[in-house]
C-alpha cells in the first residue's frame, strides 16, 4: 500500500478547520457599521417614508428598478428595528433617506500577508539555457467594496435624528442584494450609537 506523504497529511489536516470556518462564514453576515445621532429616549420606532432626490425622481427606468430595490431591502432593516411603513395617504413620522455604492477596488497580491500562497507561485528558470533567477507571477484579484446607509430625520421639523452606515467587501459586486443586507446590519445599534467603526456579525438569510 503506497505511503501518503507525510507533507500532504500536514496540509490536509491544516486545510479541514479552514474548511469548516468557510461553511460556517457562508451562514453569517459580516461587516463594519458606525452609528451617529441621538434617537429621542423615549420614542417608539413608528412610521416612515422614503425619500427620494429630485435626481432620483428623474432617473431612467433601470435605476428607478434599483432604487426600489434598495429600498425593499432597507424596509426589511427598517422593520427588524420597530419601523413600519406609514399607511397610503397617511403623515408619517420619519422621513428615511438610502445612499448605496458599489466601488471596484485592484487588489495587488501584496496586500495578502499569505500571498505566497494564495496568489500564485515562483517559478525556478535554472535549466535549458534560462538564467536561474526566480520568476514571480502576479495576478491581480478584483474586491469590490460595498457599502449602505440610512439617513433617518423627524418628517415634521426635518431634523437628523439617526444616521447609519455599513460596509464590507468581497470578490463580487454582489448587487442589490448585498446591499439590502448591508442595510441590516447599519441598523443593529438602533436606537444606540455607536461612531466608532465596528464589527457586526448577523446570521444569514
Amino acid at each position: 500500500m503506497p505511503r501518503t506523504p507525510r507533507r500532504l497529511i500536514l496540509a490536509l489536516a491544516a486545510a479541514a478547520p479552514l474548511g469548516l470556518v468557510g461553511c460556517a462564514a457562508l451562514n453569517s453576515l459580516h461587516g463594519e457599521v458606525s452609528s451617529f445621532g441621538s434617537w429621542p429616549q423615549g420614542r417608539a420606532a413608528g412610521s416612515y417614508r422614503f425619500e427620494r432626490l429630485p435626481s432620483q425622481q428623474q432617473a431612467g427606468t433601470a435605476e428607478q428598478a434599483e432604487q426600489a430595490a434598495l429600498e425593499r431591502g432597507a424596509a426589511e432593516a427598517l422593520a427588524a428595528a420597530g419601523f413600519a411603513p406609514a399607511a397610503e395617504g397617511a403623515k408619517a413620522e420619519v422621513v428615511v433617506q438610502l445612499g448605496a455604492r458599489i466601488s471596484r477596488q485592484a487588489r495587488s497580491p501584496w496586500d495578502d500577508p499569505l500571498w505566497w500562497r494564495v496568489h500564485g507561485g515562483l517559478g525556478w528558470r535554472g535549466w535549458a539555457g534560462y538564467s536561474g533567477a526566480w520568476r514571480w507571477n502576479t495576478p491581480i484579484d478584483p474586491e469590490y467594496d460595498r457599502e449602505a446607509a440610512l439617513l433617518l430625520r423627524d418628517a415634521a421639523s426635518g431634523e437628523p435624528l439617526y444616521e447609519a452606515r455599513a460596509r464590507n467587501s468581497g470578490g463580487t459586486p454582489g448587487g442589490t442584494a448585498v446591499l439590502g443586507d448591508l442595510f441590516r446590519l447599519a441598523m443593529s445599534d438602533f436606537p444606540n450609537a455607536r461612531p466608532e467603526p465596528h464589527g457586526v456579525t448577523l446570521p444569514g438569510r
